[in-house]
């Protein structure tokens, strides 16, 4: 999936849909004198955690703790927004370096530097999985210069989130606050504070460039709702918080757009939505459980719409389902046929999702979002198909979502 000439600031992925590369941003160095290289973790395969601190309690003994929206911040003036002066002042003391040292046999990964922030008082940190992956021992170091040695509580592969854990005392865990990322909107101003190449505490402000993309993972499934901005994120960047002009956490800093490594003009992050999902299931059981469906296949375009007999190219149409998976098993059907599009032999015919749970289908990102936001495993998921003409109803309960 990746290029080595153009590796030099982490993990390549091609965007779905999109003709260019995004790099993860964290930053790698040889250096690793803030690394404790004198431990030896061992990986636990119940508790996916990284024991290398003798007096790091159990993770699982610690209280979940979501942090609360604004109406318990003390950020906001009246009009609700402040200067990015104050946002920096404000928030940096939340915001922390990673630095990972990994095992020598570990081809793909490089010791470096990536970013977080403090999630709760009880020494959670969240940043992303790239930047945690592989390591052997990681150590966390905060605005005033204490260096703490972590724990990994929980990964999540699906959308590339870690949460961390320090044994270090509440007088300098700040929180920073978790916005809603469901609000933005395209032209909104933001800020990125991280590591960029391993310079810590900088920020960079910008505007969100658009919303609602589609980043991939590495597990090979797409991470919905993405944010898309024009704020410089480089390597050291990943994991960092993006804030709204409120102060409050909006996004995870994850990937850039970039052929050479370094910023190019366009940045992406996770959504605090998916944060606020996910980072509660990974520290109380070490693991967050995405709904699944079982199909492949591709948004309607214009011709595919017209050769099917619908009168406009919106919904997703079925390609291939999965055996045994939940869309086999309501009876969702494959596309059986094929034809020439544009120079192209395609596969036609199948099923077209246009709604989903009583919301408009109109390409896969809707279904994605709604099994994000609204869906756990185990929900029953009511499809409007258009299958031969007509419109039918199929009802189907979502599974554990496998590795690919």
């Amino acid at each position: 999936m990746g290029n080595s000439n153009t590796i030099t600031v982490g993990v390549v992925a091609a965007i779905i849909g999109i003709s260019f590369i995004a790099v993860f941003v964290v930053l790698p160095t040889t250096t690793t004198s803030d690394i404790n290289s004198s431990a030896s973790p061992t990986k636990s395969p119940d508790t996916h955690t990284y024991d290398n601190s003798d007096d790091l309690q159990n993770a699982e003994s610690s209280p979940v703790l979501v942090p609360s929206y604004m109406e318990n911040s003390d950020y906001a003036t009246p009009d609700g927004s402040i200067s990015l002066i104050d946002i920096f002042e404000k928030t940096e003391p939340g915001v922390v370096r990673i630095n990972v040292l990994r095992a020598p046999d570990v081809l793909t990964h490089d010791n470096g530097v990536g970013s977080g922030f403090v999630y709760d008082k009880q020494g959670h940190i969240v940043t992303n999985m790239h930047v945690i992956q592989s390591a052997e021992s990681i150590r966390v170091k905060f605005l005033d210069g204490h260096s703490y040695s972590a724990v990994i509580v929980g990964e999540d592969v699906f959308t590339d989130i870690a949460v961390l854990r320090v044994n270090a005392d509440e007088s300098i865990l700040h929180p920073l606050v978790l916005g809603d990322s469901s609000t933005l909107r395209v032209g909104e101003k933001i800020a990125a504070i991280g590591n960029p190449f391993g310079l810590s505490g900088s920020m960079t402000a910008g505007i969100v460039s658009q919303v609602g993309r589609l980043l991939p993972s590495s597990a090979g499934y797409s991470i919905p709702d993405v944010i898309q901005t024009d704020a410089a994120i480089n390597p050291g960047n990943s994991g960092g918080p993006l804030l709204n002009m409120r102060g409050e956490v909006v996004g995870i800093n994850n990937a850039i757009q970039s052929t050479s490594g370094e910023f190019a003009g366009v940045g992406f992050a996770i959504p605090s939505l998916t944060a606020v999902t996910v980072v509660p299931a990974l520290i109380k059981d070490h693991a967050y459980s995405h709904p699944w469906i079982g199909i492949s296949g591709r948004d309607m375009g214009f011709d595919t719409a017209r050769l099917m007999g619908l009168d406009n190219a919106v919904g997703f149409l079925v390609v291939d389902v999965i055996e045994n998976s939940p869309a086999d098993l309501a009876g969702l059907l494959p596309s059986n046929n094929v034809a020439e599009i544009n120079g192209q032999e395609l596969r036609i015919g199948g099923d077209v999702i246009l709604g989903v749970d009583g919301k408009d289908v109109r390409e896969i990102s809707d279904i994605l979002l709604h099994l994000q936001r609204s869906t756990s495993v185990g929900d029953e998921l009511v499809l409007d198909v258009f299958r031969e003409g007509e419109m039918v109803k199929v009802y189907l309960t979502l599974q554990q979502r496998p590795m690919q």
